[in-house]
């Protein structure tokens, strides 16, 4: 199961006593000079050295090579090494020249890959335009003509933004642009212009993406998921330390870098409302408990941390599943555990207004299966004390955390000695997201909010969600909505005011079907920051198993809640 590879702290009160193992964390880079260990040398021949013998052979011999002390050797850095590969250049010691000279010893440059190579550094670029674009794939013929000034699909007249490396990179290797084919900005004002002249499109180096960036592949290869492969991304480079003249670079240490490592990458997908009740329920008895998640599976067992807001008890007298059920007083049978261990679910939120619904006899049982399949669980709890906890999860690391709450109190059960959801105590909340935040913790917070029937944020609904992100949240999303709502960014994070449902059976065949209408988001980290998310549309099918959406159904439903969201912005091709 996915859990067993992620370090869980359940209690705030422990951190100091037992700091989870830092997995997957990549050795310190070198240090040169340090008071007991011996200086890196290169050693340099002379073209001088080589003398004509008196025979009809040509000897070579070489001169007794002349030891440089690597902290003082000089690169000239070529105009395409991206600025992130020139600061780790001088964090090996080097001093990185501008320009080349007669002091230079080495230089770096892009070079066509070449397996087993010494000395590359493997650099990901990514293909990237303004978050509510609706394009999400590109094929790399596409990218290479329009960098050719060839009239091709979305990039028609549309020049490529990036920066003066990058343009430098991408001219060794695919010959100099067509005239009006790119523009080079400053890097770093390079968003703000792409938003304010959409339709846009850039290429950045893996390092320059931040969250209002939305990630397009390319060839169905993207650098923020999870199944990327850099071998056949077609944004992948590779930059060579090579010497001026003659010389033997030393083999060890390598002096090779990366600035995307798959180690430091965490993925975490956050979902709507989960019901294992009424139809959804009729239809796993009839087409079985793992139905529901068939299509949607492995997107699921991708993530490193699933969410599921599951607001249903499990309960071994729940009566059988009736579609027509009149009250909404939900519980599902203890069997439907299986469809949340067969997708990969790694942790649940218990805000949930159901999860009282057949009191404290169905909670605890709740809890009992929880526990016996080591799914750790928050928003909720056997008490309120142990409800209100933050949830710690630490992946490749990133040290997540998770707290949450219901908003409605009528629905919220833990007290002393009760359990159930917990209220929300906004001094509590924001008290903890700004003392983790502190230490490096990535925060996500959660509401069961206020449902409501459209996609608007509420105005008071907007003051309590901007609270956490106020407080230090990265991504704050709203569990409780079925019919999703919009979405903005703030501060350095993502609000989402609603996701809609998961496993739920609303459907309305006479309506707008906006029920069925569902977003799954996957939020990235890296290296202890906050990349961004992807959007993932669904459609709810057969009142239990969701689907993913189509092109037209994504474009149609992307197009409707961007413009809610206040970015009613041209696209490319309309």
């Amino acid at each position: 199961m996915k859990a067993s590879r992620i370090s869980i702290l359940l209690s705030i009160f422990s951190l100091t006593a037992c700091q989870p193992t830092l997995w997957g964390a990549p050795p310190p880079p070198p240090t040169h000079g340090a008071t007991n260990s011996a200086p890196l040398v290169v050693s340099f021949s002379h073209p001088s050295a080589t003398v004509a013998a008196e025979s009809t052979q040509t000897a070579t011999v070489t001169a007794a090579p002349t030891p440089v002390i690597l902290n003082a050797a000089q690169v000239w850095a070529k105009d395409s090494v991206p600025e992130l590969l020139r600061d780790q250049l001088r964090l090996w010691g080097f001093q990185v020249l501008a320009a080349d000279d007669s002091s230079a010893n080495l230089y770096m440059d892009v070079v066509q890959p070449a397996p087993g190579a010494m000395h590359v550094s493997t650099w990901t670029y990514a293909l990237v335009a303004p978050f509510p674009t609706l394009v999400d794939n590109v094929s790399q013929e596409e990218l290479q003509n329009a960098w050719h000034g060839k009239d091709t699909g979305v990039f028609t007249g549309i020049p490529l933004l990036m920066d003066a490396s990058t343009e430098a990179t991408f001219a060794k290797l695919w010959g100099e642009p067509a005239k009006d084919a790119v523009k080079v900005v400053d890097g770093h004002a390079m968003l703000d212009l792409a938003w304010d002249s959409m339709p846009a499109w850039g290429i950045i180096p893996f390092e320059r993406i931040e969250p209002k960036w939305k990630v397009l592949m390319v060839d169905n290869q993207s650098p923020v998921q999870k199944k990327f492969d850099p071998e056949t991304y077609p944004l992948t480079v590779e930059y060579r330390l090579m010497c001026m003249a003659t010389c033997q670079l030393p083999e060890s240490p390598a002096l090779a870098f990366q600035n995307r490592d798959p180690k430091k990458l965490t993925t975490v997908v956050m979902t709507g409302v989960t019901a294992m009740a009424r139809a959804t329920a009729q239809r796993m008895d009839l087409r079985g408990v793992l139905y529901p998640g068939q299509v949607l599976r492995d997107m699921f067992l991708e993530a490193d941390i699933l969410h599921i807001n599951n607001e249903v008890p499990f309960y071994a007298g729940c009566p059988k599943p009736d579609p027509l059920q009149p009250r909404e007083v939900f519980c599902s049978s203890p069997r439907y555990i299986d469809l949340l261990i067969d997708i990969g679910t790694d942790v649940v939120e218990l805000s949930g207004d159901h999860f009282a619904d057949y009191r404290a006899e169905g909670m605890y049982e709740t809890l009992d299966i929880y526990h016996k399949y080591n799914i750790p669980y928050y928003g909720g709890g056997i008490n309120e004390a142990e409800g209100m906890k933050p949830l710690f999860m630490e992946v490749n690391g990133n040290k997540i955390m998770f707290i949450g709450c219901n908003y409605k109190t009528i629905y919220a059960s833990a007290r002393e000695n009760n359990p159930g959801a917990v209220r929300c105590n906004f001094d509590y909340i924001t008290s903890q997201i700004r003392e983790y935040r502190a230490q490096g913790y990535l925060p996500i917070s959660t509401f069961q909010y206020h449902e409501f029937p459209s996609p608007e944020a509420r105005p008071q609904q907007k003051i309590d969600f901007r609270a956490m992100s106020d407080a230090g949240a990265l991504v704050v999303s709203g569990s409780q909505a079925h019919v999703p709502q919009v979405m903005e960014f703030y501060n350095d994070g993502f609000i989402h005011y609603g996701l809609g449902n998961l496993f739920f059976d609303q459907m309305d065949p006479e309506g707008s079907r906006i029920t069925q209408h569902e977003f799954i988001d996957r939020h990235i980290f890296y290296d202890g920051k906050y990349l961004g998310v992807e959007l993932i549309t669904a459609y709810l099918e057969d009142y239990s198993r969701p689907r993913y959406m189509t092109a037209v159904e994504r474009n149609n439903f992307l197009s409707l809640y961007f413009d809610y969201s206040g970015w009613d912005f041209p696209q490319a091709g309309h």
